[in-house]
């Protein structure tokens, strides 16, 4: 039964308003019963499309053309990205243009659509629903948090409180002790002059009675006086009182020796939050993989194919002439370079524009409508393998003149932001050998390329920093060195090599672990992934470009 209807809810028709529906008009996007359809097509009933019900919105409802009105349009011109009708692919100023079918472009468009709601839905969304419970929770968390920072304060408060309680009882007990021995100082002393003055006392006890008795001569010749003995005034003892020298009492200080509060410190991490892995959608390797198309370009020494839509796949080789393929393998349009010599690499923008790379004119160039502009100009460096970022970056590994060194340059727009050259202690990441570096982006944002020279692909994260290196796997059958030449990745985030020395493809997971083989390919040079990621591989001996699905 159709979700829409139900025996509690029928759908009515939108003319009569009374009958159940039984069909729709996918035109108009109007519910019909059976007696209503002779009512609603009764004006134009060539435009009408009268479907049933459950087969509603099937009916590809083609735009009319806005030059020739009668006309429907079933064409789309690549070259000037609108909708055309049959006379108007036949006019001048779409001579010579990349004209294609609207349904097939349709098709393309809307299996991109899939893809990229299946990303957001499984990917995407459980991102940043996780980053919002991760943020939530730490917001809730801030008060229990805080709390905790104050209870560790006023504990280390109550110790403080502790430690000069016992400071200050301690200096109370030192000042007893001290008045003790000023006590006993004084004490002692005070003993001193009472003695003096029993002794004073005495003796003018005697000198009254010698007054008394001044009749008596011998008594008064044995007198002998003693007034400067007692005139010697004893040194005075001065004991000082001690006195308490506070410390002023100073805030900063205080708070210096209780603790200290860390500022509140708030950094942006670039890459600090990475997609999740896509749930419920993880793919599994075929246990053998297949070809499903091939086609011949037509060139020898074939080296790079680039994926745009099943009507724009572009190949490269050692020649002037870059071409464009629809996926059925007819030639589409070529484009030659202006300097006469091959293109190092190509590329190809989100909206469909062919950039290519020319180590003569050591330019990057940008293709649109069949005309060539010059977008990059290099100096003292050579552009070399490009590749259009998940952000619309563009990336290019470039070589000094001398060609011995390399290094990846990251482009917004017309502007260099990121260089990447160095590992650590200014170790170069790349060889300096004048060879084949393919690059290209990972789904989890690392950058990776193929270094030929090195016999490896060196991975580095968004930030430019080294993540691993991969030198290839040893088995049996294969006894050749690791060649690197190609490189793509997946929807999965799987890293695809083509090892042009063992006549392979290497498939590695986001970390660098070995998956397995794909044999069968003969000279595989560059690599790409069309939107349901199966592998298209340029082979460099045949010129031919074969289609291998190698997922489940």
């Amino acid at each position: 039964m159709d979700p829409d209807l139900s025996f509690q809810d029928l759908v009515r028709c939108d003319l009569c308003e009374d009958n159940v529906v039984q069909n729709y008009c996918d035109y108009c996007y109007v519910k019909l019963c059976k007696l209503c359809i002779g009512e609603h097509i009764s004006d134009e009933y060539d435009k009408h499309k009268i479907v049933p019900f459950q087969q509603r919105k099937s009916t590809l409802i083609f735009p009319n053309c806005k030059k020739h009105s009668k006309e429907t349009c079933k064409l789309q011109c690549m070259s000037c990205n609108y909708s055309i009708c049959a006379k108007c692919s036949i006019l001048k100023e779409h001579k010579d243009h990349n004209v294609v079918d609207l349904e097939d472009s349709y098709n393309s468009k809307k299996e991109n659509i899939k893809k990229d709601t299946e990303e957001i839905e499984n990917v995407i969304s459980p991102t940043y629903e996780e980053i919002r419970k991760a943020l939530e929770s730490q917001i809730a968390s801030l008060d229990g948090d805080y709390e905790k920072i104050n209870t560790i304060m006023v504990k280390q408060g109550e110790k403080w409180h502790k430690e000069i309680d016992r400071a200050i009882e301690q200096m109370k007990n030192e000042i007893n002790e001290i008045k003790l021995s000023h006590r006993d100082i004084l004490m002692k002393h005070l003993k001193e002059i009472k003695q003096i003055e029993s002794m004073i006392k005495e003796n003018l006890s005697t000198l009254k009675d010698l007054q008394r008795e001044s009749n008596v001569v011998s008594t008064i010749m044995e007198y002998s006086s003693r007034t400067n003995e007692f005139g010697k005034v004893p040194p005075k003892i001065h004991v000082a009182v001690p006195t308490f020298c506070p410390r002023p009492v100073d805030r900063i200080e205080a708070e210096k020796l209780i603790g200290s509060i860390k500022p509140l410190n708030s950094t942006t991490i670039e890459n600090g939050y990475t997609l999740k892995k896509q749930r419920g959608s993880s793919r599994e390797l075929l246990d053998s993989p297949k070809v499903i198309n091939k086609f011949n370009t037509g060139y020898t020494n074939l080296r790079s194919v680039s994926f745009h839509s099943e009507q724009e796949i572009w190949a490269s080789a050692e020649v002037n002439k870059i071409k464009c393929f629809n996926v059925k393998g007819n030639f589409i349009n070529a484009i030659k370079t202006k300097s006469g010599v091959y293109p190092n690499d190509i590329a190809v923008t989100s909206d469909g524009c062919l950039l290519f790379s020319d180590l003569k004119l050591k330019t990057v160039n940008k293709v649109v409508n069949k005309q060539i502009k010059v977008i990059i100009t290099l100096k003292g460096w050579i552009p070399g393998n490009l590749c259009v970022t998940s952000s619309c970056d563009l990336l290019v590994v470039m070589c000094d003149e001398a060609q011995t060194e390399y290094k990846v340059v990251r482009y917004a727009g017309l502007v260099e932001t990121q260089t990447i050259q160095y590992e650590k202690e200014d170790k170069p990441l790349y060889s300096s050998a004048n060879k084949w570096k393919s690059i290209t982006e990972n789904r989890n944002l690392d950058i990776c390329v193929a270094d030929r020279a090195a016999g490896a692909v060196v991975v580095v994260n968004q930030a430019g920093k080294l993540r691993f290196r991969y030198t290839g796997h040893s088995f049996k059958s294969k006894v050749n060195s690791f060649l690197p030449r190609g490189i793509t990745t997946n929807s999965q985030s799987q890293i695809l090599v083509a090892d042009f020395g063992n006549i392979c493809i290497h498939i590695l997971d986001q970390d660098g672990q070995f998956l397995r083989y794909i044999d069968g390919i003969n000279g595989p040079s560059g690599l790409c992934v069309d939107t349901l990621d199966n592998l298209y591989v340029a082979e460099n001996k045949t010129g031919e470009v074969k289609v291998i699905k190698y997922l489940k």
